[in-house]
């Protein structure tokens, strides 16, 4: 719960400069229930999961369009997150309309905020589990704080390229992971697969997991084993890790995601040291989760 707040407000001051904490609002919680609605029985009657949602989504939609509204107004000089670019680029570009522009931002901060939590936390889960991964983790990011002119700088773009096992280490947890249970496509036409016929209008649902823990690709699929990743090639990443989707509607916060776990984690592993207490059984509902959560014990590390 703690990280999945944190990521929460990380991405929204992020995407559209509202800091949660600063005002005392806890809407991650809102976006917690839309997330579980979404399985949910469409009866939209009060009392209900659905209806519930409808609620919560209807107060976070009025919140994105009242900072949008207001940055509109606003003749102070644009800070650059996610929404003042939008804003921006609504002045040339004609289909950005408001209503547009806010449920973009809603989708952004809907997608990423528990499925980023939840992959982080099975990382962290299976780093303490493996002392061996998070001592080469460890190892690569000192090594970045050792080159660097000015310690207390941030992360470079050319630095968080260099990270090859902080890659493997999240490329791993997102295959084990599978943290979007499935990808749901419609087919523009008639396709054939092995003989089968898949009508035109038709919904198909692509299983993530079907792929990402095959044997036939991946030895022993349910070790955690980051160093699989270092010799895999382009064509067999490619059409078998699918945790952002694929193709034209590959999901457009991929990069976001990386950069923000590749980060954390950098932070963690240089200034702490962590220690499991409890929890961390995995469960599906469908999606990925933690039933009785998973509690650490961090320390500060002392330079």
């Amino acid at each position: 719960m703690v990280l999945t707040q944190m990521i929460f407000d990380f991405t929204a001051t992020t995407l559209f400069g509202y800091d949660f904490k600063m005002k005392g609002a806890h809407f991650s919680e809102k976006f917690t229930n839309i997330v579980h609605a979404l399985i949910a029985f469409p009866l939209n009657i009060p009392g209900t999961t659905f209806h519930k949602c409808l609620k919560d989504q209807k107060e976070a939609m009025k919140l994105i369009r009242d900072v949008l509204k207001e940055k509109k107004a606003s003749s102070k000089t644009l800070e650059g997150d996610f929404l003042d670019q939008m804003v921006d680029d609504m002045k040339n570009e004609k289909f950005l309309s408001d209503d547009f522009v806010v449920f973009v931002v809603f989708g952004f901060l809907l997608a990423s905020f528990e499925t980023i939590s939840s992959t982080l936390t099975l990382a962290i889960k299976l780093l303490i589990e493996h002392p061996l991964v998070m001592q080469e983790l460890i190892e690569e990011h000192e090594a970045i704080l050792k080159n660097r002119e000015d310690p207390n700088s941030g992360i470079s773009w050319k630095e968080y390229k260099s990270m090859t096992f902080t890659h493997q280490v999240i490329n791993e947890a997102l295959r084990l992971g599978s943290v979007a249970p499935g990808i749901l496509r419609r087919a523009i036409k008639d396709i054939q697969v092995n003989g089968y016929t898949i009508p035109a209008g038709w919904t198909i649902m692509v299983v993530p997991a079907a792929l990402q823990l095959n044997p036939n690709t991946f030895v022993d699929p349910l070790t955690f084993n980051p160093w699989r990743w270092k010799d895999m090639g382009v064509g067999v990443v490619a059409k078998n890790f699918i945790p952002f989707g694929g193709g034209s509607r590959l999901c457009v916060g991929a990069e976001f995601t990386k950069v923000l776990m590749t980060t954390f984690f950098h932070v963690l592993v240089t200034n702490y040291r962590l220690t499991k207490i409890k929890g961390g059984q995995i469960a599906r509902s469908p999606a990925l989760t933690f039933g009785n959560g998973l509690h650490i014990n961090i320390s500060k590390k002392h330079r």
